[in-house]
């Protein structure tokens, strides 16, 4: 088996893994944040893909879609979930922004080692930088969605 589908493998793994560590009193917002990132990379994974901006040599259902849906899918919105599950709502601004920055950059050079040493992902006409930016404005907006979607109601 080629190192690419083992990656592939661990990856389930590891997101598996984060998911059953998920606190039962969160589950709703984790499933909330789940459902919404895989319409937002839905929509631009696709769009990114069939610009030719990037491509997916080896992937899961290739033959039905050409984007990852390991990524796109499974690994990004679950990693998603965890990024809203532990939140540091009451610290202050500059926490709140290392954590966008941690976890975007966490991806992002994950992203950069696989795309540099393995046939998983191949930048056409794509940067880091542009990783770095839709993911961090990504959690941005599912963080302001999963914050309107939990918003009690001042009835």
């Amino acid at each position: 088996m080629r190192i690419e589908w083992w990656i592939l493998v661990m990856v389930y793994i590891a997101a598996t893994a984060i998911l059953i560590f998920i606190p039962k009193n969160k589950i709703r917002l984790a499933v909330v944040a789940i459902l919404f990132k895989q319409v937002i990379t839905f929509l631009i994974g696709l769009v990114v893909v069939e610009l030719g901006l990037l491509e997916y040599p080896i992937r899961l259902f290739s033959s039905i879609n050409r984007t990852s849906f390991t990524y796109e899918y499974y690994a990004f919105p679950v990693s998603c979930a965890a990024f809203n599950i532990w939140y540091p709502n009451d610290r202050s601004h500059v926490v709140q922004l290392t954590y966008y920055a941690g976890f975007t950059s966490i991806l992002t050079i994950a992203e950069v080692i696989i795309e540099k040493y393995t046939d998983l992902i191949t930048y056409i006409h794509w940067e880091w930088y542009f990783t770095w930016g839709s993911l961090c404005l990504s959690f941005y907006i599912t963080r302001l969605f999963c914050n309107w979607f939990f918003q009690k109601a001042n009835v």
